[in-house]
């Protein structure tokens, strides 16, 4: 089971990969319902077909069928004007703000929102793997394309979202996306905080040392894509488990991510109502997990990339570790679901990491807006 940096649910299948890690879990018991529409689980009632449910609310959650790795999102309208796909031959000024995303996906989505916010009138552009949800960019204001730009544009602002798991050479993605830079603004790369070495349920900040190059091919990749990055002027931060809250409708539905991959941190459309579902899990439950709100990664890495840092590393999270029995603890606290969880009972898993983020908070002046899963949980 493998897993990127980028965040893909694919409900034809019912595979769900979430961003920055490096597992890919299948969820085939879950049994969404599928829609040839581009709406997908158009209708969620509260007693879904996991036998799980929020109380006192209904829920709806209208996900995008992803082919692209670098695609996962919430289908919407944001009322943005839309943009004309970005073609082979120059038809566009680039301005001084202006960002191209690689990797459109949740993040990059979010990313494009709030750079939006802080620049009005900027364009922002998008590269993708794959045409299928050009139409749904453009609506959102991302100006697309398929191919990569270097040859006929420059842009201040870059920042790359892509995951490693489709990608015949990730490093040479990396470069690519550095190639299409001017040098003027800044280039961000969002890797994992996968390649720190601890894997003891011990501290672990930006000063921590990284996993030595050939001991993990999967950490390898992105210490590599990293180096490509700062070898360029760009900046990487790695970012812990995400999750996130989709309003549609104005209704909410929690995605929460987990980590399986060693100590990397991620969570999934549901780990924990994954394990709600099965009551019993064949995990130890003192594996320390760490957890960032995708808006707060997006707010991150607007920071940065507003900061013009220049080979810096920086890292995301919410500086509350939790142990995966917390967070179900947490979860069966709060009142809001219908089941309870029972117990973990392995004994013999890897373990995580604490991950704390002080230095990266204090240098960029960044505070996140869940500042633990708990507060999270408490805005549902």
């Amino acid at each position: 089971m493998k897993m990127g940096l980028g965040t893909i649910v694919h409900l034809s299948s019912i595979t769900l990969c979430m961003h920055h890690t490096q597992t890919q879990i299948q969820f085939q018991r879950f049994g969404f319902p599928y829609s040839k529409s581009k709406n997908l689980l158009p209708s969620l009632s509260t007693t879904s077909s996991w036998g799980i449910k929020l109380k006192s609310k209904t829920l709806s959650l209208s996900l995008s069928l992803m082919a692209s790795a670098t695609h996962f999102q919430v289908s919407a309208e944001d009322g943005s004007v839309p943009s004309q796909e970005l073609g082979s031959s120059p038809s566009h000024a680039i301005g001084q703000h202006d960002l191209l995303i690689v990797g459109p996906g949740v993040l990059g989505r979010l990313v494009a929102q709030k750079w939006r916010q802080e620049y009005p009138g900027c364009q922002v552009f998008g590269q993708t793997v794959t045409t299928n949800h050009h139409e749904e960019l453009i609506k959102l204001g991302i100006s697309p394309s398929l191919k990569w730009t270097k040859e006929d544009y420059k842009f201040p602002y870059v920042i790359f979202c892509a995951p490693p798991y489709q990608s015949a050479d990730y490093p040479g993605d990396l470069r690519q996306a550095a190639l299409c830079w001017n040098g003027e603004g800044a280039f961000l790369f969002t890797s994992s905080s996968a390649p720190y070495d601890c894997n003891n349920n011990g501290f672990c900040d930006e000063d921590t040392p990284v996993v030595p190059f050939g001991r993990s091919p999967r950490t390898d990749v992105l210490l590599k894509a990293e180096n490509v990055v700062l070898e360029f002027g760009g900046s990487v931060v790695r970012l812990s488990g995400l999750y996130i809250s989709f309003s549609v409708f104005g209704i909410l539905f929690a995605l929460i991510s987990k980590i399986i991959f060693v100590s990397v941190v991620f969570s999934s459309i549901g780990a924990h109502v994954y394990w709600l579902e099965k009551g019993i899990v064949e995990s130890r439950p003192d594996h320390i997990l760490n957890l960032i709100h995708y808006e707060d990664a997006a707010s991150l890495s607007v920071t940065i990339l507003k900061k013009k840092c220049r080979r810096r590393i920086f890292l995301g999270c919410d500086n509350h570790p939790l142990s995966r029995q917390e967070v179900m603890d947490l979860v069966n606290q709060s009142g809001k679901f219908s089941k309870r969880f029972e117990k973990f009972t392995g004994t013999d898993d890897p373990l995580g990491k604490r991950l704390n983020n002080s230095r990266t908070r204090a240098e960029l002046g960044w505070e996140p807006k869940y500042t633990s899963f708990a507060h999270f949980l408490e805005t549902l």
